[in-house]
C-alpha cells in the first residue's frame, strides 16, 4: 500500500475531502457538458431563424439587425454587465482578480445566462458570432459557483476550478477534448501547473463523455482525408501562414482598438452613444450581407464546412467579407466569440489560395487557411493546430499545420505584437478598475 493511501485511511477527513473535491469536478464538468449541449441547440436554432427571416426577403436584415444589436447591447448593458464580448478575456481577467467579490462579479451564474440569452439573440439577428468563447465563460462560471456552494478553501481549488471550467466548454463545445486541455494551458493559464492539471483533465474528460452521449461523438467539420506530399505542401503552408498570420493580426489590432476607445470625435462618439452605435453596426451588417449573398450571417460553420468537403461553391471574396461581418458584430459590443467566425474567414483565405493552385488538393489547403488565420488572430498556435485537427479527424496534415502555425504566429506577432485575448482582458482589468470609484459608470466592455 502506498503512503498516500495509507495515511487517507489514518484520516478519514481528508478521505471525505479528497471524495467531495472529486464529486465537485465530476457534477461540474456534467453542468458544463449540458450547458454546452443547451447552447449548441439554441445557437443552431437561432441561425435557422434568421436564415429563414432573409429567405423570405433579404431586405428584412435591414430591419432585423441594426434593432436588434440595439437592444441586445442595452440589455447587456442594463441587466448583464459582464456578458459582453466573448468571454474568453473575462475569464483571463477573472484568473488575475485579485479580490473575490470582484472574480465572482464576472463568473455569476445571471452572466453565464445572460450570455446564452444574449449570444443566441445575436444569431437571431444575423451577428457573425461562436458559441464557443461564450461557453469558455459559461463553463468556468459553474464551476467557480459549485466551489463557493461546497465552501472550498480558495487558495486550493479556486483557480482550478475556473481552468477546469473554461477547458470543459472549449471540449464540450467543439467535441475536442485534447484541444480543451492545450487551450487552458497555453490561452487561459499561460502555465503548466501541476497543482490544476489534475483537475483540467477531469473535467474535460467528464464533459467530453457527457456531451458525446447526448450528441454522439461527432467531429465539428466532418471528416477529410485531404493529405498533402512535401512538393505540394510548401506553397500553400507559406501562402496560408503569411497571409493568414497578416490578416489574423490586422484583425486582432482592429478589435483591440476598439476595446481601448477609438481616437478623436468618433470615439467619443461611440463612447457617449453605445447603443445607437451598435444599431449603425447592425445596418452595415446587413448591406454587408446582402451584398455577400447572404454568405457572411451566422457561425460561418455551413460555409467552412462546405469548402473544406468541395460541395461549396462561395465567392472569391467570401473571406474578407467575413472578417468583414466579424469586426462589425464584435465591435458593436454585444456577445457573443470569434472562434467559429475566424475558421470561417481562414476557410476562405484557404479557398482562395486553392484557386491559384491547380492540383493541390482544395480541402487540404483551406484546412491550412483556417489554421494560418486563427493563429494569427489568438496567437496561440498549439491550439490552433490541435483544434483544428480534431475538428476534421485529419492527422495525416500535422507537419504542414504546425509548419503553417508556426510561420502564422511569427508574421501576426510583427502586425499585433499583442495577445489578442490578453490585451482584452487587460482592457476589462483596467475599465474594472477605473468603476471601482465611479460607481454609477457603465459596465466594464472588453470588445
Amino acid at each position: 500500500m502506498s503512503r498516500k493511501s495509507f495515511r487517507l485511511l489514518r484520516n478519514p477527513a481528508l478521505s471525505l475531502r479528497i471524495l467531495r473535491h472529486r464529486l465537485l469536478l465530476w457534477s461540474g464538468a456534467i453542468a458544463v457538458a449540458l450547458a454546452a449541449i443547451l447552447f449548441a441547440r439554441t445557437s443552431v436554432l437561432g441561425n435557422d431563424l434568421f436564415g429563414r427571416a432573409v429567405r423570405i426577403s433579404p431586405l428584412l436584415a435591414y430591419v432585423i439587425t441594426p434593432a436588434a444589436f440595439a437592444a441586445i447591447l442595452w440589455l447587456t448593458r442594463s441587466l448583464f454587465a459582464g456578458a459582453e464580448g466573448s468571454g474568453i478575456p473575462q475569464t483571463i481577467a477573472a484568473l488575475q482578480l485579485p479580490v473575490l467579490a470582484q472574480r465572482r462579479s464576472v463568473l455569476s451564474l445571471r452572466v453565464a445566462a445572460g450570455k446564452i440569452l444574449l449570444t443566441t439573440l445575436g444569431l437571431c439577428a444575423g451577428a457573425s458570432i461562436g458559441r464557443e468563447g461564450p461557453t469558455v465563460q459559461i463553463g468556468a462560471a459553474i464551476m467557480h459557483n459549485l466551489g463557493r456552494w461546497v465552501h472550498l478553501p480558495v487558495k486550493g481549488m479556486e483557480r482550478a476550478l475556473v481552468l477546469a471550467g473554461g477547458a470543459a466548454g472549449i471540449a464540450a463545445a467543439f467535441n475536442t477534448p485534447l484541444a480543451g486541455v492545450v487551450f487552458a494551458i497555453e490561452e487561459l493559464s499561460r502555465s503548466f501547473e501541476e497543482r490544476t492539471s489534475g483537475a483540467v483533465l477531469t473535467a474535460v474528460i467528464v464533459s467530453g463523455i457527457g456531451s458525446m452521449a447526448v450528441l454522439g461523438n461527432y467531429t465539428y467539420f466532418g471528416r477529410t482525408d485531404a493529405v498533402l506530399d512535401l512538393m505540394q505542401a510548401w506553397r500553400p503552408v507559406l501562402a496560408c501562414g503569411i497571409g493568414g498570420g497578416l490578416l489574423g493580426g490586422l484583425f486582432a489590432r482592429v478589435l483591440i482598438g476598439f476595446s481601448r476607445g477609438l481616437p478623436g470625435r468618433a470615439g467619443r462618439w461611440i463612447g457617449a452613444h453605445p447603443v445607437a452605435f451598435a444599431a449603425v453596426c447592425g445596418l452595415a451588417l446587413a448591406a454587408l450581407g446582402q451584398w455577400s449573398n447572404d454568405t457572411v450571417y451566422g457561425t460561418g460553420y455551413q460555409e467552412a464546412r462546405g469548402l473544406i468537403e468541395g460541395g461549396t461553391s462561395l465567392p472569391a471574396s467570401f473571406g474578407l467579407m467575413k472578417l468583414g461581418a466579424t469586426v462589425l458584430s464584435y465591435a458593436s459590443g454585444i456577445p457573443g466569440g470569434i472562434f467559429a467566425p475566424s475558421l470561417a474567414v481562414g476557410a476562405g483565405l484557404g479557398a482562395d489560395v486553392a484557386h491559384f493552385l491547380p492540383g493541390v488538393p482544395v480541402g487540404a489547403v483551406v484546412i491550412l487557411g483556417m489554421v494560418g488565420y486563427f493563429t494569427g488572430v489568438v496567437q496561440a498556435p498549439i491550439t490552433a493546430v490541435v483544434i483544428v485537427m480534431e475538428m476534421t479527424d485529419n492527422q495525416a496534415l500535422v507537419i504542414p499545420l504546425m509548419a503553417t502555425a508556426l510561420i502564422g504566429f511569427g508574421v501576426s506577432k510583427m502586425v499585433c505584437p499583442t495577445s489578442f485575448y490578453r490585451a482584452l482582458a487587460q482592457t476589462f482589468l483596467e475599465k474594472m478598475a477605473r468603476r471601482r470609484d465611479r460607481p454609477d459608470a457603465a459596465p466594464a466592455n472588453p470588445a
